[in-house]
C-alpha cells in the first residue's frame, strides 16, 4: 500500500476548507433568511393586531357616547314629563318637590353633555391615531412585502452556490485519502465549518493559542497530521501550500 504523501493532502485539505468556509457561510444564511421571514411577519401581524386594537377602542368610544346620547334623551324626556304636571299640582310643597327633581334631573344632564363631549375629542383623537397607523401600516406592508422577496431571492441564490461549491466539493474530496478526509469531516462538525488553520506567528489560527516550536517541527515533518492541542483542529504552515 503506497504511503500517503502528507503534504499535498494538506494542500487540498485546504483547498477544501476554503470550500467548505463558504458552503458553512453560505448554509448559516440560508437558514437565517427564513428566519429573518418569521420575524418580519410577526412583526407585520403585531402592527395589524395594534391597528385592530385602536379601531376596536373607537367603536367601543362611539358605543358607549351612543349610550350616553340615550341616557341624555331619557332625562330629557323625564324633565318634560315633570314640567307638564307642574300645572296640575294643588299644594306648593308638592310644586317644590317636583322643581327639585327636575334640577336633579339638569344637572344630571349636564354631566352627561359634558361626558359626551369628552367620548367625542377622544373619538377624533382616536380616529387621528387609527388613520395614522393605517398609513405606518401600508408602509410597513410595503417594506415587508420588498423584504420577504429580497430575502426569498437569496435564498434562491445561495440555493445555486452551494450547489456550486458541493460540485467542487465532490471533485476535491475524491483525490483525499479517505482516513484523513474522515477525520478532517469529524472536526469540521464540532468546529463550527472551521477544521483546518494556518499556524500564524506561532498560535493556532483557531482558537489562538500558543503554538510550541516543537510541534511547528513536527507539522514540518509531514510525517502525520498534526493537530492543536487545545482545539484539536488540524495545523498547517503556510509554506505547505506554496
Amino acid at each position: 500500500m503506497p504511503k500517503v504523501n502528507i503534504k499535498e493532502e494538506m494542500k487540498r485539505l485546504v483547498e477544501l476548507q476554503e470550500i467548505d468556509k463558504d458552503i458553512f457561510a453560505l448554509s448559516k444564511d440560508k437558514t437565517d433568511h427564513p428566519k429573518l421571514i418569521e420575524e418580519l411577519a410577526r412583526e407585520f401581524e403585531a402592527k395589524k393586531a395594534g391597528l385592530k386594537s385602536l379601531e376596536e377602542t373607537k367603536r367601543k368610544l362611539l358605543l358607549k357616547q351612543k349610550d350616553k346620547e340615550g341616557d341624555l334623551a331619557s332625562k330629557e324626556e323625564n324633565i318634560k314629563k315633570i314640567q307638564s304636571q307642574l300645572g296640575q299640582l294643588k299644594t306648593n310643597k308638592e310644586y317644590q318637590v317636583k322643581l327639585t327633581e327636575i334640577e336633579s334631573l339638569k344637572a344630571d344632564k349636564s354631566l352627561i353633555e359634558e361626558e359626551i363631549l369628552l367620548l367625542m375629542d377622544q373619538q377624533d383623537t382616536m380616529k387621528n391615531d387609527v388613520e395614522k397607523e393605517k398609513r405606518s401600516l401600508e408602509a410597513e406592508e410595503k417594506s415587508y412585502n420588498e423584504k420577504k422577496v429580497a430575502a426569498l431571492n437569496r435564498v434562491k441564490e445561495v440555493e445555486v452556490l452551494l450547489s456550486g461549491l458541493d460540485g467542487k466539493r465532490r471533485a476535491l474530496i475524491s483525490g483525499i485519502d479517505k482516513k484523513i478526509l474522515a477525520r478532517y469531516e469529524h472536526i469540521l462538525q464540532g468546529k463550527n465549518g472551521l477544521a483546518l488553520v494556518k499556524v500564524d506567528n506561532n498560535s493556532c489560527g483557531g482558537c489562538f493559542m500558543h503554538v510550541p516550536p516543537q510541534v511547528e517541527n513536527e507539522i514540518r515533518m509531514h510525517e502525520n497530521i498534526i493537530t492543536c492541542e487545545s482545539c484539536a483542529r488540524i495545523l498547517y504552515l503556510q509554506e505547505d501550500v506554496q
